[in-house]
């Protein structure tokens, strides 16, 4: 991956470390513990029981600690489920510059490289435990309590469109993609990537890896359909889409 890239990804993260990478000592670090232990607690209770079925003593019983702890981390019950989307949200971006890191810059094997990516995106951001979390969430709280979700609107979805929008730009500028608006074609690419895997996520299931990939394989070939450019012609499209390009 080019430097600029790097660049460019480490400047969509950096914002988004936690306060507890940067803390320092002893004290601290027990803080964080008990901090992490709450807030796992938290999760798992918020997403069994939903903002509104979720009390302060159960999650204070899982997590191990006094009902008195949490107050004392958090005030109340809004502070503590903003706090557990928070920090969903920083594994979740974490992971997902992981994946970013990966996508393919150069024209060889467009295909198959975008393929990859699409499944690494869709396996570990998408249908994983927390892009699982954070989509229950959302469906079953999102319309009762939208202030709730104010950070997950504007640190969510959006970053991961952003970023994907300058890598493509760099695909295109070495003349493998040809494309006139490309926030809208890193959407249509998300969107894609996950079409056929909608409907088994929505109901709690796991994809496999042979279901990622034919879901994964789908989405880039109408992709390139719609945006492959000259240079994707013979190593980026399905050998008949090539032919009908040639001529």
């Amino acid at each position: 991956m080019s430097k600029s890239s790097r660049r460019l990804i480490f400047a969509f993260m950096k914002d988004r470390m936690t306060p507890a990478v940067r803390m320092g000592g002893h004290t601290q670090r027990g803080q964080c513990a008990k901090r992490m232990s709450i807030l796992d607690a938290a999760a798992d209770v918020f997403c069994r029981e939903g903002f509104a079925g979720a009390s302060i003593d159960e999650i204070a019983a899982v997590a191990c600690v006094s009902r008195q702890t949490i107050y004392n981390h958090y005030r109340e019950k809004e502070t503590l489920f903003v706090a557990v989307v928070e920090d969903v949200m920083n594994r979740a971006n974490a992971m997902l510059f992981s994946v970013l890191a990966s996508f393919p810059e150069n024209a060889d094997n467009l295909e198959d490289g975008l393929t990859a990516f699409a499944v690494r995106l869709n396996k570990n951001c998408i249908c994983n435990h927390d892009g699982k979390f954070l989509r229950k969430l959302v469906q079953t709280e999102g319309e009762r309590y939208p202030h709730l979700f104010e950070s997950w609107r504007q640190q969510g979805p959006g970053k991961l469109t952003t970023a994907l929008s300058a890598l493509l730009a760099r695909v295109a500028h070495k003349g493998a993609l040809v494309i006139d608006d490309f926030d809208v074609a890193a959407r249509q690419f998300v969107a894609l990537a996950n079409a056929d895997l909608q409907m088994m996520t929505l109901f709690g299931g796991t994809p496999t890896d042979e279901e990622l990939d034919k879901a994964a394989r789908n989405a880039v070939r109408t992709f390139l359909k719609a945006y492959g450019g000259p240079a994707a012609d013979k190593v980026g499209r399905p050998p008949q889409l090539a032919a009908i390009a040639g001529g």
